[in-house]
């Protein structure tokens, strides 16, 4: 089990190896710190003018943050082999929720994406990627010979990825679909499917949803505005012109802590999608540069757990592994590259940071899940060195 005990274990000294990967750990808390952080400070504007109590998104920040550890915990006592055995229940699971917020979820801003609980929403599209990826992981290791032999089996993930789509696309959420589409596309091809249908498949994603963009107005509108913003500063480009003077405001070393002009009832969503913008305004160039960093360093962690994972002959690990660490790069880049101007804007949260308790709790759990796999495979290869030494 990964509990105290083992914590101990792996801060003892006398270990040549700790039994849970450090880096990752430090990067997830500090990350998880930034975003309270900076979640505290471009919320307050927005919260003392909806509910005249600026410390109301902070204080539900508090209790999402408390859910994340105890949910860390608890995952991180859970047997991989309680995942693989699950997968396809749980990518049932993810089917009903996605039904059932169709029915029972309430609408924000136009979107149907959140089953109330309580004071709170549960974001079902969340809890269903990391379910959806689950189950590529699990089919990757029971058919990989049939994904690498044919196009029947490059084929039969996409047909359940489809449903998935149509069902996120209802709410409508493009931009979930879009990181489940990258993540499962990256995972075939390293699972070693043919070039020729790597490419096929890319190319048919990206024609769908270019016309997925043109047949919705408000999708074109957002594009037409990412492309020239300044056309249309108070209309279709107005969050994008305010998101990059946050950043021109920032310069290298920000405007400082609490002093962001943006957050000023001027840019929306700035403790959510655009919290980035926050954070160029406030801590500069540097600041930047050092959560890219520390962005950088969770994937780099997640990517070499699954390719240890595999080398330890633990398919489903290491593929699971590699496609959270997938997900985590591409929706950090979707993120920072639309309230840079980059990208097209897209409602994705930015890994550990932006506020949402869903998005926090499901990334937690993945987190938690990447040490779980660096903790069996650590442990198997310690016993295979035992056994050995014994011979």
């Amino acid at each position: 089990m990964f509990s105290i005990t083992n914590l101990r274990e792996a801060l003892t000294p006398r270990q040549s190896e700790s039994l849970f990967d450090v880096p990752l750990m430090y990067c997830m808390l500090m990350l998880i710190g930034v975003g309270f952080v900076m979640v505290t400070s471009a919320s307050m504007p927005v919260a003392e003018r909806l509910f005249d109590n600026p410390l109301h998104f902070t204080i539900r920040h508090v209790i999402f943050l408390v859910g994340s550890f105890l949910l860390f915990w608890f995952t991180s006592n859970i047997p991989m082999t309680w995942w693989k055995r699950s997968n396809p229940y749980l990518l049932l699971f993810g089917l009903i929720l996605l039904v059932a917020v169709l029915i029972i979820g309430r609408e924000v801003n136009g979107a149907r994406r959140w089953i109330p609980l309580g004071p709170f929403g549960l974001q079902v599209a969340e809890a269903s990627k990391l379910f959806f990826f689950s189950y590529i992981a699990g089919y990757l290791v029971r058919k990989r010979d049939e994904v690498q032999e044919n196009i029947k089996g490059f084929a039969k993930p996409m047909i359940v990825f489809a449903a998935y789509a149509f069902l996120i696309l209802m709410q409508p959420d493009l931009g979930t679909v879009v990181v489940m589409f990258v993540t499962t596309v990256g995972l075939l091809f390293l699972a070693g499917a043919k070039l020729w249908q790597f490419f096929t498949l890319m190319l048919t994603g990206v024609s769908l949803v270019v016309l997925l963009i043109i047949i919705e107005p408000y999708r074109m509108k957002r594009v037409v505005g990412f492309l020239n913003p300044w056309e249309d500063p108070f209309g279709a480009g107005y969050q994008l012109v305010q998101s990059l003077m946050a950043y021109g405001q920032g310069g290298w070393f920000g405007q400082g802590l609490g002093n962001s002009i943006q957050k000023l009832q001027y840019l929306p969503e700035a403790h959510n999608d655009f919290i980035f913008a926050v954070i160029a305004e406030e801590l500069g160039f540097v600041g930047v540069f050092s959560i890219i960093i520390l962005l950088g360093v969770l994937v780099t962690r997640a990517l070499f757990i699954g390719q240890k994972a595999l080398k330890a002959n633990k398919e489903y690990e290491g593929y699971f592994a590699l496609g959270i660490g997938i997900w985590f790069a591409f929706q950090a880049v979707v993120n920072i590259g639309a309230s840079a101007g980059i990208l097209p804007t897209k409602g994705l949260t930015l890994p550990f940071i932006s506020y949402g308790g869903s998005s926090l709790w499901v990334m937690t759990i993945a987190a938690a899940i990447l040490q779980r796999i660096d903790f069996e495979t650590k442990m198997s290869t310690r016993q295979a060195t035992s056994r050995g030494g014994r011979r």
